[in-house]
């Protein structure tokens, strides 16, 4: 179950690194930036949506 939640929080520092990416892109390159923007948002939302169902998951093991 740890495992999960180290992968869980893995999805945030990947956004991290892809806004950074798309930061410094923005100037050379906007439609790499805006690619780096959306897989950024994407892991965002994985974030999310691994942390629900790892909850859900969590609560259905409970007695």
């Amino acid at each position: 179950m740890k495992l999960l939640k180290f992968f869980q929080f893995a999805y945030l520092v990947i956004a991290v690194l892809f806004i950074y990416k798309g930061i410094s892109e923005w100037s050379n390159d906007r439609n790499s930036a805006y690619i780096s923007f959306f897989f950024a948002t994407l892991a965002v939302f994985m974030f999310f949506f691994r942390q629900h169902f790892r909850k859900k998951f969590e609560d259905r093991n409970k007695p």
